[in-house]
């Protein structure tokens, strides 16, 4: 008889960081269950991956109960990949109502779901946002967490979740801290879909694309050149260190925090300029309202995640912004909707 594959649940799975990990787990030889909304996702990219390996695809909302129990009911899960997450800065600060039940009480239902059929193990997509403003840099995991926006305060309301179902009910866990993610597939399959993308190096490529206009949305801050420097991650990378966190914890690991960055941070108009560097040209730049709830100056100390999972971010800007072009030459519009 064959070794039966494991299966994971991957809820955001047809989002653009949980897809990139259904890519990833498919090509590693696993069965994936994704359970996704649709509400930011796309069915498209699912039927895309569907050619890799064996996955599954529910339709459900985290915020009923019974939409993720019967997931549960139906498949035998070993571990669960938690991408499922509202993530706009500048609209938790104006809607921060629907953070707090989308992301927390939506956790909370996956947390209980998965309490009830005994499955305790969990990635879950964090983010620095739970620092807020710096006091130090580069960031570790020591850094206090004082979110400056509604939704970096529901993340860190998870991430206290389950240090009480560790502590309380055996949960083994992985809470990975994302710094700025970027990139696409880099055999140009999958990538980002969403228009106007919530990040910035997708929207500089689609604007040195002639897809769209690209606007500078960002606040002036105290920084060299005045404008907010981030710590920018390729989304292949980013992925893989849940491969490695999810074979940690089948291998006896102990619960863990851990920061998922390159070490360095770039400022917006240094990621503009390699962009243009990257395609040969010099951009028209507008300027747009600058979105709400930024902070200045944030990059990673990614040391501790290197250590435990012995994983390090490989790629380049100049990789991520090559992925990302290859992907809009073959799908200038994205997904269909």
């Amino acid at each position: 008889m064959p070794n039966k594959k494991p299966t994971i649940l991957v809820t955001g799975g047809a989002g653009y960081i949980g897809s990139h990990a259904v890519k990833l787990f498919l090509e590693r030889g696993f069965k994936v269950v994704v359970f996704d909304n649709l509400l930011h996702g796309y069915r498209e990219v699912l039927e895309i991956l569907q050619k890799l390996g064996p996955l599954e695809f529910v339709k459900g909302d985290l915020r009923k109960k019974s939409d993720i129990e019967k997931v549960f009911a139906k498949y035998e899960i070993e571990a669960v990949l938690h991408f499922a997450a509202l993530c706009s800065v500048n609209e938790s600060m104006e809607q921060p109502e629907l953070y707090f039940e989308n992301n927390v009480l939506g956790s909370f239902n996956l947390l209980e779901a998965m309490r009830k059929a005994n499955v305790k193990k969990i990635i879950f997509s964090s983010t620095c946002a739970t620092y807020g403003e710096t006091k130090y840099l580069p960031v570790d995991e020591l850094h206090p967490q004082d979110p400056a926006n509604p939704y970096g305060e529901s993340k860190m309301l998870v991430e206290r979740m389950l240090k009480w179902y560790g502590e309380l009910h055996n949960f083994k866990y992985v809470i990975l801290r994302y710094f700025n993610v970027c990139g696409a597939a880099s055999d140009g399959t999958i990538g980002d879909s969403k228009k106007p993308s919530l990040l910035l190096m997708q929207n500089a490529v689609r604007g040195a694309m002639n897809i769209e206009p690209f606007f500078y949305t960002c606040p002036t801050v105290k920084t060299p050149d005045k404008t907010p420097i981030r710590d920018y991650i390729d989304v292949e990378d980013l992925v893989e260190a849940h491969f490695f966190a999810l074979d940690y914890l089948k291998h006896g690991g102990q619960n863990q925090i851990l920061n998922l960055g390159n070490g360095r941070g770039f400022s917006v108009k240094e990621i503009v300029s390699e962009v243009e560097k990257v395609f040969g040209i010099k951009m028209k730049k507008q300027k747009a309202p600058a979105r709400k709830g930024e902070y200045a100056e944030i990059f990673a100390n990614p040391k501790k995640a290197q250590r435990v999972l012995r994983w390090k971010a490989k790629k380049t800007l100049r990789d991520s912004i090559e992925s990302l072009r290859k992907w809009y030459e073959r799908r200038p519009e994205g997904y269909r909707k």
